[in-house]
């Protein structure tokens, strides 16, 4: 039977729940919103290079023929000199620059690609731990993720789960460089989170190595270089990344993999969101 004491507690946590859910529609048509502007853009970029001239046509083979003979006590005109070819050529060339973009191109800007396979996500093992130097509520990372150094990543404690040095996470490896109190944070530490302040880092597969790419099934495609903040591509996504009723993190139900050895998961949390 439920105590009276226990009544508030349930009441609380029905309260938090409906808030998050408010929170995270609202967050839905925020990005709705910043997707139909993005792809505006990408229209207008597009409709712009159709518009632009075409190049002159390359003068014709049989323009070499030979000359006509010009009518009588009419002086010839001189032949062409070098100067003259020099800037036929110069202004081909500019013509040719100036040209319209190949199909190839007007393709790809078409229809901009918004998926998790954008998203460079890696296995990392941590090789040490410590408190933030300035401040107090972050701790500082030495992670390896198979490169030839290891990365400098700045993270919120992560309840009560701590972080141990020799301990798989995954990252996001190809967010851009920021100082973070005054410490260059060079990649991100996913975590999922649950109402009532639970947090807590994902977990790789079991052997799984330092530098594995994570993939989603279904969404195939090379990562970005490096996220644009203009472009606001973490923040579309976020809304999809979860951990389902089995504890397995996801994109749009598709779970996170490393292949050929298993999926990504919460270590205890459950319908969780990844942030």
């Amino acid at each position: 039977m439920w105590t009276t004491s226990s009544t508030p507690v349930l009441q609380a946590s029905v309260r938090d729940q409906k808030k998050l859910l408010v929170e995270n529609g609202k967050l839905k048509k925020d990005i709705e919103q910043l997707r139909t502007e993005l792809q505006d853009k990408q229209r207008r970029r597009t409709a712009k290079a159709l518009l632009s001239p075409a190049p002159p046509p390359p003068p014709s083979s049989s323009a070499h023929t030979s000359p006509v003979p010009s009518p009588a006590g009419e002086t010839p005109a001189p032949p062409p000199s070098s100067r003259d070819h020099r800037e036929r050529r110069g202004m081909r060339r500019r013509g040719e620059r100036k040209g319209r973009p190949t199909c190839d191109s007007l393709f790809l800007g078409a229809e901009p690609r918004v998926d998790v396979s954008r998203l460079d996500l890696r296995v990392g093992r941590i090789l040490s731990v410590r408190r933030h130097p300035v401040a107090e509520v972050m701790t500082v990372q030495q992670v390896e993720v198979g490169e030839v150094a290891p990365r400098t990543v700045v993270s919120k404690p992560v309840g009560e789960t701590p972080l141990e040095e020799g301990g798989l996470v995954v990252l996001l490896c190809n967010v851009k460089a920021r100082k973070v109190r005054g410490v260059v944070s060079q990649a991100r530490l996913l975590c999922c989170s649950a109402p009532g302040d639970c947090r807590e880092p994902l977990a790789p597969p079991p052997g799984s190595s330092p530098g594995d790419r994570i993939t989603v099934l279904n969404y195939p495609g090379e990562p970005d270089r490096v996220l644009q903040a203009r472009d606001r591509i973490w923040e579309l996504l976020q809304p999809d990344l979860q951990v389902d009723s089995r504890g397995v993190a996801n994109y749009n139900g598709h779970g996170f993999e490393v292949r050929g050895k298993g999926l990504c998961r919460a270590p205890s949390l459950t319908n969780a969101v990844i942030g």
